[in-house]
């Protein structure tokens, strides 16, 4: 059961993001990650081991920036590694977290390596964020773009995207998997339950299977 947690109008982001990852330790997990956009990048911290190793990184190296996303991992397809701990990130532009399993990954992998993409993971969950570059490439906006993605990807999922050609939204979705969006007076939010969400709002969304959002600071598009 790992654990998915996102923020975006919150000035804090990383600081967000850490403590609502620690209220999803109940869940169990090997490793974890956040990352944000600043300055038009993607800016990214992974540790193994417990979410002690994680905030020790980013005392040293603190993570700017007022959207991102988290994840702590329960290895699945892939060892436990830095490398395969989530967020993943594509081509420097789209970062995803999920839970759950792709299915057909294998297909859509070898689909992918064979157009140009280049994977830096063992996991089936990257391919996510490929299919999103793809996506993007094709010049799709988002709502489009996810359709696109859930249209050709098999089994359970819940995950959150966030990338530089949109910086202003986290994209969502879910089937057979739980998640659940925060509503604050400047600031959004995303996570695997309410738990990891009711230090930062009493309003709260539950996303029922097959349903995608995008999320916004200002509110959300279900």
């Amino acid at each position: 059961m790992c654990g998915i947690v996102g923020a975006i109008g919150d000035k804090q982001c990383s600081s967000v993001l850490l403590d609502a990852l620690k209220r999803l330790e109940y869940r169990g997990y090997d490793s974890s990650g956040i990352v944000t956009i600043h300055d038009g990048k993607i800016a990214r911290k992974r540790a193994v081991g417990k979410l002690a190793n994680l905030d020790a990184v980013l005392v040293k190296e603190q993570l700017m920036g007022d959207i991102g996303i988290g994840h702590t991992r329960w290895a699945t397809h892939g060892g436990v590694s830095e490398t395969n701990a989530h967020p993943h990130v594509a081509s420097e532009r789209v970062s995803i977290v999920h839970n759950g399993i792709i299915e057909n990954h294998r297909v859509l992998r070898l689909r992918l390596e064979a157009a140009g993409h280049k994977f830096s993971s063992d996991t089936d969950s990257e391919v996510l964020a490929h299919l999103f570059v793809e996506a993007f490439d094709a010049g799709m906006q988002p709502a489009a773009a996810t359709q696109k993605v859930l249209a050709q990807i098999d089994g359970a999922y819940a995950f959150a995207v966030m990338t530089i050609d949109f910086p202003d939204m986290l994209i969502v979705a879910r089937n057979a998997s739980p998640l659940a969006l925060g509503i604050g007076d400047e600031a959004c939010y995303v996570g695997s339950d309410a738990i990891a969400l009711s230090h930062l709002t009493r309003k709260v969304v539950y996303l029922k299977d097959h349903d995608y959002a995008l999320v916004h600071a200002h509110g959300i598009e279900v």
